[in-house]
């Protein structure tokens, strides 16, 4: 099997993260097609990024090899995948940000009973776990030797086209164009912009 993003070192994160669009991932018994995915460094030049100030308990996976899940929770009940990738002792990973489910359709419905079309089924990082029933216990585990609890497999063939453009749900870097989905693909989650946080302003006293 064609596993070329292996390859790239973790300078290529970005080339890494197309190399990745129309991949297989199954896990479950559902099988999603990757159609959207954000690429993050951890050179020190990409504060987006958990390993941005190096090498802790929590990012360690990032840092190699390449070919294993990085998985963490988010707002406490949510989890989110990434493939590492690049050489072992720099940090890189691309995050599975949306999919298609192209097997495992019934059993994907049960998973998501909320979603409003079989199009929104893993229309999002948090949504595509669910559909694969992964969550922190898929942390540090192989996506290429059958080993781990979901496996990668490639496409019959590469998407068309490819689009890019600023991440999602970042504070820092947001505008960097390291997102990448299939152009047209109605399974692409919806992009909304960064917005900060609005300070309020001390009332004087007295006032």
């Amino acid at each position: 099997m064609d596993y070329a993003w292996l390859d790239l070192p973790a300078t290529e994160v970005d080339s890494a993260a197309r190399l990745l669009l129309g991949w297989r991932l199954t896990a479950h018994g559902v099988t999603v097609r990757l159609t959207e995915v954000e690429a993050y460094s951890g050179l020190g030049a990409d504060p987006a990024s958990h390993a941005h100030r190096g090498l802790t308990a929590r990012n360690a996976v990032m840092f190699g090899p390449a070919g294993r899940l990085y998985v963490y929770q988010i707002y406490g009940m949510h989890f989110c995948a990434n493939v590492v990738c690049g050489e072992v002792g720099r940090a890189a990973a691309v995050l599975l940000r949306a999919g298609e489910v192209v097997d495992g359709l019934e059993t994907a419905r049960q998973r998501r009973p909320a979603a409003r079309n079989d199009r929104d089924l893993a229309a999002g990082p948090a949504k595509l776990m669910q559909v694969l029933a992964l969550d922190r216990s898929a942390n540090d585990t192989s996506v290429i030797d059958g080993t781990g609890p979901a496996l990668l497999t490639a496409p019959p063939a590469p998407p068309l086209k490819i689009n890019s453009g600023p991440r999602v749900g970042v504070t820092s870097a947001h505008d960097v164009p390291w997102r990448f989905w299939i152009d047209g693909d109605p399974t692409v989650s919806a992009y909304r912009r960064h917005a900060p946080r609005k300070v309020s302003t001390p009332r004087p006293p007295g006032g």
